[in-house]
């Protein structure tokens, strides 16, 4: 086995009895320009696709038991993404052991969010034929630590709450408008009214306009109960 591939075991944490499936979950599409023998990592893909999305969905349900359907899965498009993927792959320097053709190479494709997102997955699925579920779910554990930590943590901003949610069920960006300002200039005093398509509006309180418009954020997320769905 080369050094290259090594290094990547030692980040992932597993050690391969077949290194040829690690071999072609890194190889990506355009490595030797078609004349390739080893096979591309685009079928491994799809494969660990479908791993990486039942690990999800498994620690999920475990995590969130009086979570409704929507709720979870809300909660598991947010882990099985090519953002998500490609943010692991960089952790583990996946990157610098993947197979590219030159071109690829100079359009910088070992950064390439849509190539690490793909051998991610092609990683995972190669672990499962390798090692089985139990193995996946090991290095799933380890792997997407911080992305789990980062999903139970409650947002900071509720206008970024908002509009992540918004967009999940697919409705209009949120608007704000400051409905009145009162006080002296050194002292005032916002009322803020948020809009979205179909829903009804909230408002919200405060001492600027942007305090005004995380209360009026946070008033909607209350009112949609948006943290219990």
């Amino acid at each position: 086995m080369s050094n290259r591939l090594k290094r990547l075991e030692d980040k992932t944490g597993y050690r391969f009895r077949d290194a040829a499936l690690l071999e072609t979950a890194l190889t990506h599409a355009s490595h030797g320009d078609g004349r390739r023998r080893t096979p591309s990592n685009e079928r491994m893909e799809f494969l660990g696709d479908r791993v990486l999305g039942l690990l999800v969905a498994e620690q999920l349900y475990g995590m969130f038991s009086g979570l409704s359907e929507g709720g979870l899965a809300h909660r598991l498009n947010a882990l099985v993404n090519k953002g998500a993927c490609a943010r692991v792959a960089r952790r583990i320097g996946l990157g610098d052991a993947l197979l590219l053709s030159p071109a690829e190479e100079r359009l910088g494709g070992r950064d390439k969010e849509s190539i690490l997102g793909d051998a991610c997955e092609a990683l995972i699925g190669a672990i499962y034929l390798d090692g089985g579920m139990e193995a996946a779910r090991i290095f799933f554990a380890a792997a997407w630590r911080e992305e789990m930590d980062a999903l139970t943590k409650r947002p900071k901003d509720a206008k970024s709450h908002l509009q992540e949610w918004a967009a999940h069920k697919r409705l209009t960006a949120p608007a704000y408008e400051v409905i009145s300002r009162k006080g002296p200039d050194h002292r005032p005093h916002f009322v803020v009214e948020v809009r979205i398509d179909g829903l009804e509006p909230a408002t919200g309180e405060g001492a600027s306009k942007q305090a005004a418009q995380r209360a009026a954020a946070e008033a909607m997320l209350k009112r949609e109960r948006v943290d219990e769905q």
